[in-house]
């Protein structure tokens, strides 16, 4: 399994500990809500990053009042038919301004990939020998867009009334 972050294959600095009993003194990681909840003061006294793992049935508005505090959310896909985690990015980057990562963990799938990236998600955890490749591959797959979201790129109307083709 690899991460893939801004494009690039990198090493996690993160060590997610949301399903053990302890959390490390020292380093980034990612717990899961109900670690967040019963140390949250003793997280929040620590100086590394921390980042807090959710599940699909667990909704961001739990953790809106601490997102300043957390560095990276990650939301787990259950399974492919499972899609509230592009609800709940669309939520914490519109509704909640989250400007930290939000991670797609779980069964991530490529085929999904642009729609996850148009809901706000910006690190991909992807199963797969060469990661790397893979998500180029699905990357390049389209170049335009019928709906407008959050991320910034035109959608085909708005290309079309600029005059500018693809």
């Amino acid at each position: 399994m690899g991460l893939i972050k801004e494009g690039k294959l990198i090493n996690d600095p993160f060590k997610n500990v949301s399903d053990r009993e302890t959390v490390p003194a020292k380093g980034p990681v990612i717990v899961s809500i109900d670690q967040w909840m019963v140390r949250r003061d003793h997280l929040l006294k620590r100086s590394d990053l921390i980042g807090i793992w959710l599940k699909s049935d667990e909704h961001p508005e739990t953790i809106a009042g601490d997102l300043a505090h957390l560095s990276l959310v990650a939301l787990e896909f259950s399974s492919f038919r499972d899609g509230r985690a592009y609800s709940y990015a669309r939520l914490l980057r519109d509704k909640y301004a989250f400007s930290g990562e939000i991670r797609a963990v779980g069964d991530v799938l490529l085929d999904q990939l642009h729609f996850m990236v148009r809901s706000g998600f910006d690190a991909f955890e992807v199963k797969n020998e060469n990661p790397l490749d893979a998500y180029n591959i699905a990357a390049a797959d389209y170049s335009v867009w019928y709906q407008q979201t959050g991320d910034g790129r035109l959608s085909t109307a708005e290309l079309r009334d600029k005059g500018i083709r693809r």
